[in-house]
């Protein structure tokens, strides 16, 4: 079944829930009035399901292709990237000094949704080019933007993340990567990354390596990283393309899923040192490249919201299609099997993640907006630190929902599910990779716990746990079954998250590892309950909707019973997380290494 996107909920939560008026209202963002938003997603979704869409399962099952140093992309791609690159889709969200469109984050992240719901490995080549722009403009040199930016805005390079080695995966203190400096600015670079996405392809006549290294005088760890541009082809002052720089892909890696995006192993360095030029300061590189990650972690969370959402419609147009059965109410003969109440279950349960994951990243944008756009430096950093603190939950939580959507889908289709030519087993494998590149869960638990909950001293979570609240007591407000029960189960789960973070607090200087064993399902109760909190807002404004005369009547009405689908079998998970967490570390550490 292609791909659909799903404009109608996209606008309702960035309207109703994200706040795109008070967006375009910000200084900068004035051209993301309500009808050019809607233009701007209509005519991205025409694009991704005419042209980017029907490339995925070809892309699978003919995937990109190694051969003496050069990768082949599979069929199509290279022309869809230049139709993706013309018409300004890269650009969408960057600045206009340098080619984009300088759209807010809230509009350009339901166009990244479409992409990757539309064909995921075709949309990592994109995302990672964002990274590369976002670290440029923050970080690079008048000359560097000057050199790179355009190009990489316009799509005619593509830029890369080059920070894994063979024996330095999530451990980057042990990068050893050498950089020397020659005299003249530049740097001979040597080494070896490994597992770098589209690091080598046919669709562009450049790509930009971001890479980090060590100077021979870096102090050692992390704080001993710098980074640096690599060009595959050096770049002559009036922007044409010079010598083919000493940095070559030498294989490709054979994935279990995203198969037409290549994974490259890249040399630098094998012919005499491959050049470089250095990103700000010497020493500040792992600094500089977390804005790269910090910019691919949120867009990996939109990923697998965007393939949730395309395991969820195809799981539904095969439940309307598949005659299995009869009705367990009774019925002369068989019936399709949307009309089986598991089945039911699992789509309801496949919706009402990728909804709430939805909301909640999209919520994540228009404060990321607030935090770059407002006048008000006050302003600007109050919305700055609840973006960084949904970041890693963004990240962590989309993703693994990702995993077990996908799963649905292909159970829903019963064993044609697990049968290559249905598709679902496609969207299955490469939802796996989400939780694991660019930070496995583990890592953005970490983070939560380490950088944004106990920093600070609970302070944000908190924050957002009165506004949790806040909308509990809107719903009480409410009459109706589904008011109460949302409600009810918004006000455990809030309960249940500050618990949670008060343990934390409490417990991660005198017991360290009792807190963090705990730490992917701490992110997994925030996700659950923030992304509750964001289903309660919605059922909130459907119900203020239908009372007002609505004309799309079903919209909202399905709006309500998905909010309290989400509270009846997620929220409800909340104390048994809050349990596992607080109590559960005994377990987890209870062996000793012998015993496993």
């Amino acid at each position: 079944m292609p791909y659909t996107a799903p404009l109608k909920d996209m606008l309702f939560v960035m309207n109703e829930l994200a706040n795109l008026a008070a967006v375009s209202a910000l200084p900068g963002c004035e051209d993301a009035t309500p009808e050019t938003v809607e233009a701007v997603l209509e005519e991205n979704a025409k694009f991704v399901s005419g042209v980017i869409a029907p490339l995925n399962h070809a892309g699978d099952k003919e995937p990109s292709f190694w051969h003496d140093g050069q990768v082949t992309t599979s069929k199509g791609f290279k022309e869809a990237f230049r139709q993706f690159a013309d018409a300004g889709w890269q650009g969408l969200q960057h600045p206009q000094d340098f080619g984009g469109q300088g759209l807010p984050k809230l509009v350009g992240t339901p166009c990244v949704e479409m992409l990757q719901g539309a064909n995921m490995s075709y949309g990592l080549v994109a995302l990672l080019s964002d990274g590369a722009i976002e670290a440029l403009l923050t970080a690079g040199s008048d000359e560097q933007k000057a050199t790179y930016l355009e190009p990489l805005v316009t799509g005619k390079w593509t830029g890369t993340m080059n920070l894994t080695e063979p024996q330095a995966g999530s451990d980057l203190a042990a990068v050893r990567t050498r950089a020397v400096p020659q005299g003249d600015g530049t740097y001979k670079i040597f080494g070896t990354k490994i597992f770098i996405t589209w690091g080598e392809h046919d669709m562009t006549e450049n790509i930009v390596h971001l890479v980090l290294a060590r100077t021979p005088d870096a102090p050692a760890g992390v704080k001993g990283i710098s980074l640096f541009i690599v060009p595959k082809f050096m770049v002559n002052a009036d922007g044409s393309l010079g010598a083919r720089n000493d940095a070559h892909c030498v294989s490709i890696e054979h994935k279990l899923g995203i198969k037409a995006s290549p994974t490259a192993v890249l040399q630098f360095g094998d012919n005499g040192g491959a050049i470089g030029t250095l990103v700000g300061e010497e020493n500040r590189g792992l600094e500089y490249m977390f804005i790269m990650m910090n910019a691919a972690r949120f867009g990996v969370g939109i990923q697998g919201i965007g393939l949730a959402e395309n395991a969820y419609q195809q799981a539904v147009a095969f439940a309307k299609d598949r005659v299995q059965s009869r009705d367990l109410a009774g019925s002369s003969g068989s019936v399709s099997i949307i009309h089986h109440p598991d089945v039911r279950r699992m789509l309801m349960s496949m919706r009402a993640q990728t909804e709430a994951a939805r909301a909640l990243a999209y919520v994540g944008a228009g404060l990321s907006d607030i935090a770059h756009y407002h006048p008000d430096a006050d302003e600007r950093a109050a919305n700055m630190v609840i973006y960084e603190y949904l970041v890693p939950i963004i990240k962590g939580w989309s993703t693994e929902m990702s995993e077990s959507v996908t799963r649905d889908g292909v159970q829903v289709h019963g064993g044609m599910g697990f049968i290559e030519e249905t598709g679902a087993a496609q969207h299955y494998r490469d939802a796996k990779i989400l939780p694991i590149y660019e930070g496995t869960t583990a890592i953005q638990a970490n983070d939560l716990v380490g950088r944004k909950t106990v920093r600070d001293g609970g302070k944000v979570a908190q924050h957002l746990i009165a506004q949790v609240r806040a909308t509990a007591t809107q719903l009480g407000e409410l009459d109706g079954a589904e008011f109460a029960s949302i409600r009810k189960s918004l006000e455990q789960g809030a309960a249940d998250l500050e618990a949670v973070v008060a343990f934390v607090l409490a417990n991660v200087k005198s017991d360290v590892k009792a807190v963090f064993a705990g730490s992917v399902l701490y992110l997994k109760l925030a996700g659950i309950v923030l992304g509750g909190w964001q289903m309660g807002r919605a059922a909130v404004v459907a119900q203020k909707k239908l009372a007002d005369g609505a004309a799309d009547a079903s919209f909202y009405q399905a709006k309500i019973v998905t909010a309290r689908f989400f509270a009846d079998h997620f929220l409800t998970q909340s104390t048994g997380l809050k349990n596992a967490i607080v109590d559960g570390h005994a377990g987890v550490l209870g062996l000793t290494e012998d015993q496993f």
